[in-house]
């Protein structure tokens, strides 16, 4: 039997432990995610997870205050480019440096397009203070939501 892996042909993996680290990469419900999502939930307010917060917009935010019309997308700093931790990798650096580059304009077009819409975006690194994320959601959400 022939143990040596070799991407399939037209594959992202430079080889089977690079497939299977970017396999394991979550893209929703990560550690950042969850500990805001948990302060914010503490404050009484009330949220959509990974939801669409335009019907016609094939993408999703993190957290969604629909009433408010306000979008949350925590950005890892690797995949979104973090100006402060963002390093461009050593192996296949032209396919992961064009990828990354893809997801910023995509993250701009994003912005863009809901706020065209009158939403409001909010964006947060994940390595910022989750206190900090947390108060600035609660004190956009309460600004904006209509009253009861």
């Amino acid at each position: 039997m022939d143990t040596e892996w070799s991407a399939p042909h037209g594959s992202w993996a430079s080889s089977a432990a690079r497939r299977r680290n970017m396999q394991a990469i979550r893209s929703r419900d990560t550690k950042p995610e969850q500990l805001i999502r948990r302060l914010v939930h503490a404050q009484g307010l009330r949220y959509r997870v990974a939801a669409k917060p335009l019907p016609n917009l094939r993408r999703t935010a993190d957290m969604v205050f629909r009433p408010a019309k306000v979008a949350v997308f925590i950005d890892g700093c690797y995949w979104h480019g973090c100006p402060e931790h963002y390093v461009p990798p050593k192996t296949n650096s032209g396919y992961w440096s064009q990828k990354v580059a893809r997801n910023m304009e995509r993250d701009r077009d994003t912005n863009r397009r809901l706020k065209e819409a009158d939403w409001t975006v909010l964006r947060f690194w994940e390595h910022e203070s989750p206190d900090t994320c947390a108060l600035q959601i609660a004190a956009t959400v309460s600004r904006l939501r209509p009253e009861r």
